[in-house]
């Protein structure tokens, strides 16, 4: 169950579905939603048990904002998709997307589907299954985004250390989180290395062979040598390091996420720009 947009909202307003509504990051998207003036909330998807009907508002202390939550994925999206149908080049209704990695791929393709357009936070799908959705949203014409990091700043740490790779043939990455993150690597420590490996070097010749006594205490090793490291505990939000070596020195680039509010001025602009792409982007670089 869905409201129509607020009589407040102007009439080019964005309608946008959050998926994850109750989360952490759905909770911080609903309030960003709610406070643009050139965006309207049109459904609120949970799973949460017992929250079925509820007001999302209310559930989140915002005050009553007339959408209830639904566990109804699927029929949210093609009410959102109906109510504006003929919305035309530019228009359309938007799913931002802050679920789990198991169902991510699933609800990508189904808001591709029904020509909604997605703007996808949630992390964990494979490179076959970003190439598998690129191809159905091209065929479909309808704009998308992966997002591994709304943040501004963790683009620009991403720009710095794809610089940097020029100059180090050594370099280890680490990426640290809550710990009620489901997935390691973050898509975060993925994507920057994937932009550091675009140079088409390898990193960190073998300088000696390596014995673990501790499985895994080295990291994960990606084809192209470079290592990443997870580390997930309480009281951490979002966190990324990249360290660069090299004889007599080492360059470290960190961003900190000290709060979710700082991925939001990233998820509205994706929002404002998503419906005017003809496909799927990866990356917020992209659209900067």
């Amino acid at each position: 169950m869905t409201s129509s947009p607020s009589p407040l909202a102007p009439a080019s307003a964005i309608p946008v579905v959050v998926a994850g509504a109750l989360g952490r990051m759905g909770a911080e998207v609903v309030k960003a939603v709610r406070d643009a003036a050139d965006c309207t909330l049109v459904g609120a998807i949970d799973t949460t048990a017992g929250k079925e009907g509820a007001d999302v508002g209310l559930e989140l202390g915002l005050g009553e904002l007339e959408v209830a939550i639904t566990a109804d994925f699927e029929g949210t999206l093609c009410q959102a998709s109906q109510a504006v149908r003929n919305a035309g080049p530019g228009g359309g209704a938007v799913l931002v997307d802050f679920t789990h990695p198991s169902v991510v791929y699933e609800h990508t393709r189904a808001a591709i589907a029904y020509g909604v357009h997605p703007v996808i936070g949630t992390t964990g799908l494979s490179p076959v299954q970003l190439e598998d959705l690129a191809t159905f949203a091209a065929k479909a014409g309808v704009g998308g985004a992966v997002i591994p990091n709304f943040s501004v700043g963790m683009v620009l740490l991403q720009q710095a250390a794809a610089a940097a790779a020029r100059y180090y043939d050594f370099a280890e990455l680490t990426e640290l989180h809550h710990n009620r993150k489901a997935d390691a690597p973050s898509g975060t420590c993925i994507k920057t290395a994937e932009l550091m490996e675009e140079l088409g070097k390898s990193f960190n010749p073998q300088q000696v062979e390596e014995h673990e006594t501790l499985t895994g205490v080295r990291g994960g090793q990606r084809e192209s040598g470079l290592r990443l490291h997870a580390i997930r505990l309480p009281g951490l939000v979002a966190h990324q390091e990249v360290m660069f070596g090299a004889p007599g020195e080492t360059y470290t680039l960190r961003h900190d996420t000290i709060d979710r509010s700082a991925y939001m001025p990233g998820v509205l602009l994706t929002l404002r720009r998503v419906r005017a792409l003809d496909g799927l982007v990866y990356g917020l670089e992209r659209l900067l």
